[in-house]
């Protein structure tokens, strides 16, 4: 059986990027909803169905675990599908999401005042502060919501991307490490190291979710035991177009991206 990774459009590449790094040699199923993206702008509704959407598509491809590489699938959809859905429907899949592993990789930092930057619904579900003062309700927490930076990114406009990332950071104050809080935002990672004031640190989701997918899976050896390992790596789109192949292109050279 399969890894499925699931996004909003191509920024869980970047992710999966550094899962096949990692344990390039398993089987995963790639599946990014661009005909929907982005999901950031919304509704909770709109999005839960869109995650239970593929998250049935990557089952029916033989997905036994699957990952919400989209931190705003994780924050609106992820607990209901853990603790409703899933139980009900697919009881012997696993549904894994980003946030929580990147919240412990910040509260490892030992920062003091994390800085959040995510979608509008990421910012708005404040799934990161929560998660993040359940471990230790002394770190102070400050989100910002950049709904701009998705589409331009998607956009592949990186130029407008910098000018974006120099007016968000303005908006932090006080911190000392910043959450990337969505699977977008690593392409802008060193715009981000460029314009926060030195000594902040940027926790970015694929300098450490490969890491994270391989301590998990040492530590669940009866997922490990049904995982194929013939090193195929499929990637699929729900709308797919010449745009769309280049950006993924970028992410990963070399990829070859279909249609579902």
């Amino acid at each position: 059986m399969k890894i499925g990774v699931f996004d909003s459009g191509l920024g869980g590449l970047i992710v999966t990027k550094s899962f096949l790094e990692e344990l390039g040699e398993y089987d995963f199923l790639y599946y990014g909803d661009t005909k929907n993206l982005p999901y950031g702008d919304k509704s909770a509704k709109e999005v839960l169905e869109y995650c239970i959407a593929a998250t049935e598509y990557l089952i029916s491809k033989d997905c036994k675990m699957i990952i919400f590489a989209c931190n705003t699938a994780s924050a609106v959809a992820l607990r209901y599908l853990q603790r409703s859905y899933m139980p009900k429907h697919h009881p012997d899949i696993k549904v894994l999401g980003v946030v929580v592993p990147t919240v412990e990789e910040a509260i490892a930092s030992s920062s003091k005042a994390i800085g959040v930057i995510a979608t509008q619904s990421t910012v708005a579900s404040h799934m990161y502060k929560v998660e993040i003062q359940k471990i230790n309700p002394d770190i102070k927490v400050q989100e910002v919501a950049a709904p701009e930076l998705v589409p331009a990114i998607e956009g592949n406009d990186f130029v407008k991307a910098e000018r974006l990332v120099r007016e968000y950071v303005k908006k932090f104050e006080n911190i000392d490490s910043l959450i990337l809080g969505c699977t977008h935002y690593p392409l802008l990672k060193n715009f981000f190291r460029k314009y926060l004031p030195r000594g902040v640190m940027v926790i970015s989701q694929d300098e450490f979710m490969g890491r994270k997918m391989k301590e998990y899976l040492s530590n669940h050896p009866e997922i490990v035991a049904v995982l194929g390992k013939n090193n195929e790596h499929k990637f699929v789109v729900s709308k797919l177009n010449a745009h769309y192949e280049n950006v993924a292109e970028k992410i990963i050279p070399g990829i070859k991206i279909m249609d579902a």
